[in-house]
């Protein structure tokens, strides 16, 4: 660590003292950090999983996602409209010698944000402690990660599975029929897992087989583990949709706003989505019980799936800090998993470590590079495509030793893909750091080549070791990821208008359902032609 840089710090705590592994280590409800330089950047740490984590240049702002309706889907709702660089948890800047500052939360319920040359951090509620850092970032990210270890747990299970998942092939268009020509297709192709992905249920909040599975899920499941894999299931349990089930027969389960509405949990689906409060005794049996249900099934992977929604801000029926009553519900689910895989998603990235083995750590992967309406116009970098996905995940590898990083699937298809050859190499590449390997590349869609080189991939295990901030040695390959991770310059006028204007037509739900039925028509159209 830098102890002159150090000496020069203006701190405001309740208390603090040296920390033994390099830093400081701080106290309070509210702590605050003078910089004696001026930060050139600053690194912002999104909530849950799909949120924007990257280094940005002080001085520019980004405008608050758009539309509205979707911010609770992809930030803290609690602070989306912050002007100043700010993130959850933690924050660092960048001194004009490239070493870098941080200062982290060491408890939940936490927020940093940087206001001139100063790092300013706070509790909801309470107070707890934090640490402060300064040299190389991999350096004092380790150091970081050591003390969340002993704070928060770190992951049982070391090498993650290697992983087929339906959903960036099909998406929702799954069925039984296309489910078991895929498995027998995949033949002896590498995989550990098959993951049956959205579209197998009834409705979001009834978890059951619709009419597209006759035999059920727990005949799929023993198909699979047929073919020699663990038998993989996706569910989203801390949502409900008002057409659902579940939401006419227990409205009392919700998560409430401070005017007892109903908290919103964003839009999808073509409808609103809601949260469920899981502090509610009655909640916390239902998903301990859908929890051994996919046990029963025999599915020894699951994928929870929009967990961000058990931290909204709200009134529940006990009261504790939001992150606090997602962790209560989470560890009910974990304990109900028992030896079950356990991937997060959507998920609050603090509050769950511990109690699973892995998380995604970005958002969704695309066929795309950059999807130009979205981080072009509305500025969305938590939803835009391939790239916005690398950023993230790249951004959050230090999380590794915690727990095992999902930075999403790779491609090697070139069927309904339109990636060059080097953007899919760079998902590949971030995949072998992260030693999660998943895919959802069609069989039928793949020629010899693409077949081979996944397999090559599936079967890999290169020595790997960090030689730079943004670059890695893979076995003989040296890989850099600084200048695909960057993050764009903001909007300017007019572009900033128009975006301005696009993300207030969005906020209207129809035209929402309106894109999202082009897609699906769109995709249906396209597997008539290019059956599985």
């Amino acid at each position: 660590m830098n102890e002159n840089m150090l000496n020069q710090l203006v701190v405001k705590a309740d208390s603090s003292h040296l920390d033994k592994g390099g830093g400081l280590m701080l106290t309070g409800s509210s702590v605050s950090v003078g910089l004696p330089f001026e930060p050139t950047r600053y690194l912002r740490h999104g909530w849950q999983s799909w949120t924007l984590t990257a280094w940005v240049d002080v001085d520019k702002h980004y405008p608050p996602l758009k539309p509205a309706l979707l911010q609770p889907m992809h930030t803290d709702p609690v602070y989306a409209n912050l002007k100043n660089p700010n993130g959850s948890w933690y924050g660092a800047v960048e001194a004009p010698n490239g070493k870098v500052l941080m200062l982290g939360a060491l408890d939940l319920e936490s927020h940093v944000e940087l206001e001139g040359r100063t790092l300013r951090g706070w509790y909801e509620s309470g107070q707890g402690d934090w640490f402060v850092g300064i040299g190389d970032e991999v350096e004092v990210f380790n150091r970081y990660a050591k003390l969340l270890g002993g704070r928060l747990g770190t992951r049982r299970i070391g090498k993650p599975p290697r992983v087929w998942c339906s959903w960036y092939g099909l998406y929702h268009q799954i069925d039984e029929v296309c489910l078991d020509k895929i498995i027998a297709d995949l033949g002896d192709l590498p995989f550990d897992v098959i993951q049956v992905d959205d579209g197998w249920q009834r409705g979001i909040g009834d978890w059951d087989a619709n009419e597209k599975f006759p035999s059920g899920m727990k005949a799929l499941a023993e198909r699979i583990k047929a073919s020699g894999r663990t038998a993989g299931l996706w569910l989203a349990p801390l949502i409900v949709v008002p057409s659902s089930t579940l939401y006419r027969e227990h409205p009392d389960w919700l998560l409430r706003d401070e005017k007892g509405k109903r908290a919103s949990a964003g839009f999808n689906w073509g409808e609103s989505l809601l949260a469920l409060d899981s502090t509610h005794p009655e909640v916390l049996e239902w998903l301990v019980a859908l929890m051994n249900k996919v046990r029963s099934w025999g599915y020894g992977y699951v994928k929870l799936d929009f967990l961000y929604a058990g931290a909204l801000p709200g009134k529940r029926a006990v009261d504790l800090p939001r992150e606090a009553a997602y962790r209560n519900g989470l560890r009910a689910i974990r304990e109900a998993l028992g030896d079950t895989y356990f991937l997060t998603c959507g998920a609050p990235i603090f509050p769950s470590l511990g109690l699973c083995d892995g998380m995604r750590v970005g958002p969704d992967v695309a066929e795309d590079w950059e999807n130009l309406l979205l981080t072009g116009l509305l500025q969305d970098y938590s939803n835009g495509g391939a790239r916005d996905a690398l950023r993230t995940a790249f951004n959050r590898l230090w999380l590794q030793p915690l727990v095992s990083t999902d930075p999403d699937v790779v491609y090697f298809r070139s069927t309904r893909n339109r990636l060059t050859a080097e953007q899919k190499r760079l998902l590949q590449d971030l995949a072998l750091i992260s030693g999660f390997k998943a895919t959802s590349d069609i069989p039928a869609w793949m020629t010899d080549t693409e077949r081979s080189a996944l397999r090559e991939f599936l079967d890999a295990d290169p020595e790997i070791w960090r030689t730079g901030r943004t670059s890695y040695q893979i076995g003989r390959r040296q890989v850099d990821f600084g200048s695909y991770i960057q993050m764009p310059a903001p909007a300017r006028f007019p572009l900033s208008l128009l975006g301005q204007i696009a993300g207030s037509l969005a906020d209207w739900p129809g035209s929402i359902i309106l894109f999202d039925k082009w897609l699906r028509r769109s995709l249906r159209k396209w597997l008539k032609v290019h059956p599985v």
